[in-house]
């Protein structure tokens, strides 16, 4: 059996072993954005951090919640630009309502 933990067992010859790349004490918080792929901005919007429910609310409730949240928001742009592109018809997106986005839609056309 190989004992992978151990430095003294010479099962491999010891120019073979390359030592580890040094790590680095530095932790991305969110990544680079280069390295996020289409949906990376998902993961920097401040709705991931709140309740979810305030940017669904049932039909003739209030949006308000949602759209402070949204005011503040670094991605606010990429979640609009999202929502249009995917036709998206619930919720609050990018800070606008489905009907806000409607609307929006219709003066772009």
């Amino acid at each position: 059996m190989w004992n992978l933990l151990d430095d003294d067992d010479e099962t491999f010859p010891s120019d073979a072993r390359k030592p580890a790349p040094p790590a680095s004490n530095v932790l991305p918080l969110f990544g680079a954005p280069e390295d996020d792929g289409p949906m990376g901005w998902q993961e920097r919007a401040l709705c991931a951090q709140t309740d979810p429910e305030a940017f669904f609310p049932e039909k003739g409730g209030s949006t308000r919640e949602a759209k402070r949240v949204c005011t503040g928001c670094d991605v606010r742009s990429e979640c609009l630009e999202y929502a249009l592109a995917n036709d998206e018809r619930f919720g609050i997106w990018g800070g606008l309502s489905e009907r806000e986005r409607r609307k929006l839609k219709r003066r772009v056309v």
